[in-house]
């Protein structure tokens, strides 16, 4: 190890040491990393020389190693100063290589920028020449440009001049072909002259075809009408193809010439279909409809017979006259509802529907619609076709005849419900794949589905809404009367025994306890699954008509109020069976409560009342259990409840046995013991199939069933000493209160005075208590293996013994 004195003679001196860390920008120290990469802690910019110690030297006993360490750090330090050293002589020279480095660039710099400056001057001396050779080349492609264009407008003037005449005397003459050819090349002409307009002789051709085109409209209009109008038509061959050939010269006119003739021959075409069925002829009726649609039918064939190949396919005449049917058809039905509401029934209304949607799925097949997509529009929903609704639309208004048709059928069809309930009753599960759910049930949301679907191919929209409200209504109907009204109602009935003996012996004989028949059972489980049942499908009920209503409106879609009401029947189900249950099991705690405890001189075996509530137990809870295959999460919850109901009334009754003798209490244990073991069981009660209980269900009665054999083994304990009592039953019973002290106080027959001791104790040690109780937490076999503990060593031999014998008898019952 070195010496102190030659370490001092190589330290630094601390009056020259700066300790400010030398602190580099990111970017520079990025790049340090980059050029030098190094893995020494040394070397990284946020070194601590504490935590490197603390490195080197993670123990005492690693101290040992102090000289090869700092021998370590003299070398680096050695080595970085030669390295040092050598950087700082190589850099001696640098600068005096660098300034002539420099000098020889700028030279190179200003030789490079006089070749420069030649080349452009050259260059541009080579610019101006060529412009000088080239300026008599361009002078002559300009002449030649203008020339060319110059005899190709004199060409088109003259083409236009020639045209002109041409047109003229072939509209006077009505030789429409020639006219369609030519009409067109004029006006191809005409658009090289826009930009000659400012000249008059141009201003006056333009001016002369637009006239030309003026007459021809108005003369083709006039051939149309006198050809296809009043007694002097004309339907000759030689003039029908006159005015095919027309055609082909309206096609080229103002389009406003064609609207105008196409809007004037479909209302010819339909003129005698409106006075036919005006309103106030017979056939206009909702009932002849039929023959609306058959007249359109024979309209549209004689049309394609007789002067379908007079106009171009794509002018589509047979769609444009069946749109304007349908337009008429619609406004005429529209105002004769309106004038004749009263009498419209929903037989002739969806009459009239059907015949009406066919007609429109037949048009739609026929005809392409193309003619409906810029001026149609038939709702914010997207139609099947461009003919759906194009007539049906006009009965929405009156959809509200439908709707209440709908809920006087969902009226005779509760109704009917319930006389089938009354007569047939309920459905019982037979077998493992059998199902009681009500079939009314089924029907009504069959029901339901083809009300739904009917509806929606007639409207999407409010007439959705309003039956979606006739299902709300009968959905809490059918709850309310087929489910609700039809459930086992609870019986008054109470025995009135007088000795508890007697009361014993009673509840082991059928019929004397009020409870529900198997009947009855179930009645409420089928109910329960019913009203699963419809709770589910409600829920795709909700789905399905959003789907089908107009995306704007699904928002008013709501049914969660009528699943809440299912399931609150779900609710009132269970809460029975529980009550039920609990009832049959009432007269057997009541018998445990009245019997005399304090003269109970031994052990035996369970006493009546555990075996009552037992019997009672395996013969009901398989019947539920069956009943409740479908919906095996409703019998957990049962169960539960179930427990959460028994359990605290078990405790309560086991509270006014008093007095209790330690004997006495020891059978009591035995007693409770039992129950658990049953209540434990009880999801799988008198089932084939061995299944384990839910975990939930598990805890409550381990949870309930540990607190009453901890009271009981309370008042088993001696209450002396006072202190060491207190402690070991707050230890035990931790969420107890005052109250329930009293009454295990009760239970053992204590004095008052030793009472008023102990429970002012109990009161003094309640603020400390609950501080341990929010800070710990015990498992009850826990608390079971302490008590045990303490009672060896609190209790006499006598009833050590005792409580040894009593568990030995529960482990040879179990």
């Amino acid at each position: 190890m070195a010496s102190t004195a030659d370490f001092d003679d190589e330290a630094i001196d601390d009056e020259h040491f700066d300790d400010s860390a030398l602190i580099f920008p990111p970017e520079v120290q990025e790049a340090i990393d980059q050029v030098l990469p190094s893995n020494d802690p040394l070397d990284r910019p946020d070194f601590n020389p504490v935590d490197y110690i603390n490195t080197l030297f993670p123990t005492e006993q690693s101290l040992a190693n102090i000289d090869d360490v700092v021998g370590k750090i003299r070398l680096k330090i050695r080595k970085l100063d030669e390295e040092i050293g050598t950087v700082v002589r190589g850099q001696t020279n640098v600068g005096e290589n660098g300034r002539q480095a420099l000098e020889e660039a700028q030279k190179a710099i200003q030789e490079l920028f006089s070749k420069i400056k030649d080349i452009k001057d050259k260059a541009e001396k080579s610019e101006e020449m060529v412009k000088e050779i080239t300026r008599d080349i361009k002078q002559l492609d300009h002449a030649k440009r203008h020339l060319t264009s110059s005899i190709i407008t004199l060409n088109h003037l003259h083409m236009l001049v020639g045209g002109v005449d041409s047109l003229t005397t072939l509209t006077r003459r009505r030789q429409y072909l020639e006219v369609a050819n030519l009409l067109q090349g004029v006006l191809n002409v005409l658009e090289h002259f826009d930009r000659y307009m400012a000249i008059p002789q141009i201003k006056q051709l333009s001016d002369k075809v637009k006239q030309i085109q003026a007459e021809l409209g108005t003369q083709i209009t006039a051939d149309f009408e006198e050809s296809f109008q009043g007694p002097a038509a004309k339907y000759g061959p030689s003039n029908l193809k006159q005015l095919a050939e027309a055609c082909l010269v309206v096609n080229v006119l103002d389009p406003k010439v064609k609207r105008d003739i196409l809007g004037w021959f479909v209302k010819l075409q339909l003129s005698e279909y409106t006075v036919l069925f005006a309103e106030d002829q017979d056939v206009a009726w909702l009932d002849k409809i039929d023959r609306r649609y058959a007249w359109i039918k024979r309209t549209l064939v004689s049309f394609e017979e007789k002067f379908g190949h007079i106009f171009p396919v794509e002018w589509e005449i047979s769609e444009r006259i069946c749109i304007e049917f349908c337009e008429i058809t619609r406004r005429e039905l529209s105002k004769i509802m309106a004038k004749r509401a009263t009498e419209i029934d929903v037989k002739l209304l969806l009459f009239a529907i059907q015949r009406t949607s066919n007609f429109e799925s037949l048009i739609a097949k026929r005809f392409t619609g193309i003619t409906l997509q810029e001026n149609l529009v038939l709702g914010p929903k997207p139609p099947v076709s461009p003919f759906d609704g194009i007539i049906s639309k006009c009965f929405e208004q009156h959809l509200n005849i439908y709707i209440e048709s709908q809920d006087r059928n969902l009226a005779e069809l509760i109704c009917r419900f319930i006389e089938d309930f009354r007569q047939h009753g309920s459905l019982r599960v037979e077998g493992e794949e059998g199902s009681n759910v009500l079939p009314s049930c089924a029907d009504l949301f069959v029901f339901y589905k083809k009300c739904m679907v009917q509806c929606s191919q007639l409207s999407t929209g409010q007439p959705m809404l309003d039956l979606t409200k006739t299902f709300q209504k009968y959905l809490k109907e059918y709850a309310h009367r087929v489910l609700l009204n039809n459930l086992p109602k609870m019986s008054s009935q109470s025995a009135n025994l007088s000795s508890a003996s007697g009361l014993i012996q009673s509840i082991l004989k059928e019929g004397e306890v009020a409870k529900f028949t198997e009947e009855e059972q179930c009645r409420a489980c089928s109910i329960l699954c019913t009203a699963e049942y419809c709770m589910e499908t409600t829920q795709q009920l909700e789905s399905k008509l959003k789907e089908k209503v107009d995306p704007a409106l699904a928002i008013h879609i709501d049914l969660n109020a009528e699943q809440d009401l299912f399931h609150n029947v779900i609710s009132n189900c269970i809460q029975l069976l529980v009550q039920d249950l609990d009832s049959a099991c009432e007269p057997a705690l009541t018998a445990m409560s009245k019997m005399s405890w304090s003269t109970v001189e031994t052990v035996g075996d369970q006493s009546g009342y555990v075996t009552a509530i037992t019997s009672h137990l395996k013969q009901n809870l398989p019947i539920i259990r069956d009943n409740l295959a479908s919906s095996r999460k409703y019998f957990t919850q049962f169960c539960v409840k179930f427990a959460n109901t028994f359990i605290p009334k078990f405790i309560t009754h086991m509270y006014r046995c008093k007095p209790v003798s330690t004997v006495a209490a020891e059978q009591l244990l035995l007693d409770t013991h039992s129950l658990k073991t049953v209540l434990q069981d009880l999801p799988s009660l008198g089932s084939r199939v061995l299944r384990k209980a839910p975990a939930s269900f598990t805890k409550i009665v381990n949870k309930g069933m540990t607190k009453a054999e901890m009271v009981l083994k309370m008042v088993m304990s001696p209450h002396e000493p006072a202190q060491a009592f207190v402690d070991n039953y707050m230890r035990l019973l931790t969420d107890s209160d005052l109250a329930e002290f009293q009454k295990v106080l009760e239970m053992k027959a204590l004095k008052r005075s030793e009472q008023n001791t102990l429970m002012e104790l109990y009161k003094a040690r309640i603020p400390t208590h609950n501080a341990t109780v929010h800070n710990e937490v015990q498992r009850n076999n826990q608390s079971i293996a302490t008590f045990s503990s303490m009672t060896a060593s609190t209790t006499p031999d006598g009833e050590s013994s005792r409580i040894r014998r009593l568990e030995k008898l529960i482990k040879k019952r179990l």
